[in-house]
Formats: structure tokens, sequence, C-alpha cells
């Protein structure tokens, strides 16, 4: 299982990290998003939402899904852990859209990035308009944050 938040950090396993790298190769050139349950701080649910917009450059979860999952997460008294989608000719980094959009200030913010040949997934904060970057473990080894590319 994957271990979610502590301050500054977000762990997942490998499993789960493949699982999001997985989907966000499975639509491309398409945007993918989802969403990850946590326990306890484990993660218990990996949610594969439709993307609604079907874009290249933003997503939109599907409406009837995600509230599926939003029901099924307060239901067994889980919590939003993190809330991913990919970015397939960008940076691992947030949109200015991906900021506006961010309601959910306690959850993580995963970005899998497709851009270069090497998959690169990074974690954020984003509340009030502010982001700031949280390190992102697979295994209990920090993960590459790959490069900036400004």
């Amino acid at each position: 299982m994957t271990r979610a938040r502590s301050e500054g950090r977000f762990d997942v396993d490998r499993t789960t990290y493949e699982a999001l790298v997985a989907h966000a190769r499975s639509d491309f050139p398409y945007e993918v998003c989802g969403l990850l349950a946590v326990r306890d701080g484990q993660v218990v649910r990996h949610y594969e939402v439709p993307n609604a917009a079907r874009s290249m450059t933003f997503y939109t979860m599907e409406g009837k899904a995600l509230l599926r999952a939003m029901r099924e997460i307060d239901d067994e008294g889980w919590e939003l852990g993190a809330i991913y989608h990919s970015h397939t000719h960008t940076e691992a980094f947030p949109s200015a859209t991906d900021v506006e959009l961010a309601f959910y200030p306690e959850a993580a913010y995963l970005i899998v990035s497709l851009q270069h040949d090497e998959p690169v997934v990074r974690a954020f904060s984003i509340a009030g308009g502010s982001v700031s970057e949280r390190t992102l473990f697979i295994d209990g080894e920090e993960a590459s944050a790959g490069t900036r590319w400004t």
C-alpha cells in the first residue's frame, strides 16, 4: 500500500507510481486524471476518472465518476489523499488553470509529465493560489523531480 502525507512529502509505493504513469500513457496525447483515497496514511483506492474534456491541455473530471468516487471516499470514512492528472506536452508543474481550479487544499496534487522520454511525477500543495512542491517518495526513496524547464 501507499503512505500518504506527512508535511512536505508524499509517499507512494512502486505499484501506485507505475499505475499513475500507465494511466497517463493510456490516452496519450490527451490528459488523464484521477484520485487517490487514503486511510491511516495508506492509499486504499486509486480512481481513474475519465477526462470529460478529452483535451491535450487541460482536464475536467467526468461528473458522475467523480461523484461516485467522492461518495465512496466519504462513505468509507477515507480521506482524499491526492488529485492527479497528466501533462502530455509540458513539465510536471501546475499551470495557471491547475492553480485556479485547485479546490482541495488538504489534498496533494500529483502531475505526471510525459513531455520527455522518461516520465516525471511531482507532488504539490496548492492553497489560496499558492503552490509549494512536496517531495515525492517511491517505496521510501526520493523520486527524481526531473528538470525544471522554464
